[in-house]
């Protein structure tokens, strides 16, 4: 999962070794004063969470790997 625009690690929903469905919410961004939720394209196992609460991302970079 990518960061699809500049925003701000607001919250951390899902943590390695965590099991997901597709829709779950996984990592809580901000931007521009909105809440956006990072969401699971698929189920699987939350293999790594690769940001931390107040990082700063910009387009393209890593949010998480689902196994």
């Amino acid at each position: 999962m990518r960061a699809e625009m500049v925003s701000t690690v607001f919250e951390i929903v899902a943590h390695p070794g965590d099991e997901v469905k597709e829709g779950d919410t996984l990592v809580v961004l901000e931007s521009m004063k909105m809440e956006i939720p990072v969401i699971a394209e698929g189920a699987g196992t939350v293999a790594s969470i690769d940001v931390a609460v107040g990082d700063v991302l910009k387009q393209g970079d890593l949010i998480a790997v689902l196994s």
